[in-house]
């Protein structure tokens, strides 16, 4: 599961429609609705707030947007009715490691897209996120040694 702090219009069609579709399981999960997951470490900023599922709804709301942008038929019936939420922070340690990791998937699975975002320098986070000093999260999944934060 990868819940990209990235703004989602960096994302590939694949890229996209896997966000859609893991998203949907976060929400699920956050529902308590499955079973699987319950513990995935991309789920604990969601489960950190104080409506985690109006938290998860809010994130895909954005996802639906850009797919909508796109042209593409994503189902917004699944998302529940809106409410307020606060943004969450993410820090830009977190996104330069998501940056560099997107586009290594990028440059080996869609080089139009990777071409495409080649001249961003600082990518935008997430509408749902904020951006905030500090490096990668420590529910990340690295193979490299971490920047204090």
């Amino acid at each position: 599961m990868r819940l990209w702090s990235l703004h989602p219009c960096y994302l590939d069609a694949q890229g996209l429609v896997a966000l859609w579709r893991e998203g949907l399981l976060a929400r699920a999960v956050l529902k308590q609705q499955t079973q699987g997951y319950r513990h995935h470490p991309q789920l604990a900023r969601f489960q950190a707030c104080q409506k985690p599922v109006v938290a998860i709804n809010h994130y895909l709301r954005a996802v639906f947007a850009e797919a909508r942008k796109r042209g593409y038929h994503f189902d917004v019936a699944k998302l529940g009715p809106r409410e307020r939420c606060a943004r969450i922070d993410v820090a830009t340690g977190q996104l330069e490691y998501e940056w560099e990791h997107l586009r290594t998937k990028l440059r080996q699975r869609n080089r139009a897209q990777y071409m495409q975002n080649q001249g961003v320098k600082a990518p935008r986070p997430h509408p749902r996120f904020q951006a905030c000093a500090g490096g990668v999260a420590p529910w990340e999944r690295t193979t490299t040694p971490r920047r204090a934060t």
